[in-house]
């Protein structure tokens, strides 16, 4: 069996990473310990590489048709990790989540129709319906004592009207790495069934359910689920590979199948580009060894975080993720207003976080931290935080 490498440090700078190379524009110093943006510091997996590779040994980056195992390898990963049986036909490439979002709205909503988010939540759910014109209904998660959420159906139902037409769902969540049980999918399933809503389920984490557990695809959980579901996903996510946009949709009800689709098709919005479906083949045919060794790697991380928290930081509290390297961390406890806990970790400490006021108002008092990186640099930026908080 080949044993990865999630210690090795790759240097990243002057690639054009997001991660590294906007750290000048975005938070005013070039040479921040970057665990902001949510793509891994760890080397793209080889046989994704080979197969890009092998590719480009060909002299011609023509127009391309989809390869014959695309979707056959998406749906059987699917079937395998989740126990969801797909059509064919459900599927579609998309050119991005994000993008995905405002693709859904433009091809569905009037003008005046209202778009339902669930924040503390990533926050283009908020900022695509509102750049596309769309007003922004608020369902706020409820935060449980163990710092835990739920879903809030009383707050639903009173804030839901006949203008709202789509809710966005991250499943799993995004910042909090909840994985949602089947009785809470049920019930929003139904809710937006009775109610003729669409409900978006980006599930771009899915396959990096942490410590054993089992994610549930929305749109198994009921056939209303099924009948009123768009569901996004990718590998980029799990196996680092988001500078090749590889997303796509799966619906299952021909309605709305029909409508979305043929808009997509329209705009040739479902046409992948070349690396997309090489990229994804390779991932899903020959990257289960290596999700898992970079599954139990992250882990690892968390637990790292964890410890070191709970003995030298105390007044921070991760919670513990249930999918995904993205952690939130609550530094309520910290007792600073947003702008000074944002001068901690950046100006004192010399880091880059993603800070939790970007996910909501519920959001004030915490910090997205990505584990995603060699344990190394994990605890040299413990290390910088705790040496700025005592100093």
């Amino acid at each position: 069996m080949v044993r990865y490498d999630f210690d090795k440090i790759v240097e990243r700078r002057g690639t054009g990473a997001l991660k590294t190379d906007a750290l000048g524009e975005r938070y005013g110093d070039p040479d921040l310990i970057p665990l902001w943006v949510a793509d891994m510091d760890f080397e793209t997996p080889p046989f994704i590489m080979e197969a890009l590779r092998k590719r480009l040994e060909h002299p011609v980056l023509g127009y391309t048709v989809e390869p014959a195992d695309y979707w056959p390898a998406v749906q059987e990963w699917i079937l395998t990790h989740h126990g969801w049986k797909t059509e064919r036909e459900w599927f579609r490439y998309i050119p991005g989540i994000v993008k995905g979002i405002g693709l859904v709205i433009n091809a569905f909503l009037k003008p005046d129709d209202k778009v339902i988010i669930q924040p503390p939540v990533y926050h283009p759910f908020r900022l695509v319906p509102e750049g596309n014109h769309r007003e922004v209904v608020y369902n706020p998660l409820i935060e449980n004592p163990d710092g835990s959420y739920s879903m809030d159906f009383d707050n639903l139902e009173a804030v839901c009207d006949d203008r709202c037409r789509l809710l966005i769902l991250a499943n799993p969540h995004n910042p909090a790495g909840i994985m949602w049980d089947r009785d809470t999918l049920c019930r929003l399933a139904s809710f937006c069934h009775s109610h003729g809503i669409i409900v978006i389920s980006d599930e771009i984490h899915s396959d990096m359910a942490l410590w054993g557990l089992k994610h549930i695809p929305f749109a198994t959980v009921s056939p209303e689920a099924a009948a009123c579901s768009i569901t996004f996903a990718a590998p980029s996510k799990t196996f680092n590979i988001a500078g090749v946009v590889s997303s796509y949709s799966v619906v299952p009800d021909p309605a709305l199948r029909e409508t979305f689709y043929s808009y997509l098709k329209a705009n040739e919005f479902d046409n992948a580009p070349i690396f997309a479906p090489i990229a994804t083949v390779a991932a899903f045919r020959e990257g289960e060894e290596w999700r898992r060794q970079m599954l139990s790697y992250v882990e690892g991380n968390i637990e790292a975080l964890i410890a070191f928290c709970a003995e030298k930081i105390p007044s921070i509290r991760p919670l513990r993720p249930q999918a995904s390297f993205l952690v939130w961390l609550d530094c309520r406890g910290l007792g600073l207003s947003h702008d000074a806990l944002v001068e901690l970790f950046v100006k004192k400490a010399g880091l880059a976080l993603n800070d939790g006021a970007m996910f909501g108002t519920a959001g004030v008092g915490f910090m997205r931290l990505n584990v995603g990186c060699p344990r190394a640099t994990l605890l040299q930026a413990l290390e910088r935080l705790y040496k700025a908080l005592e100093g």
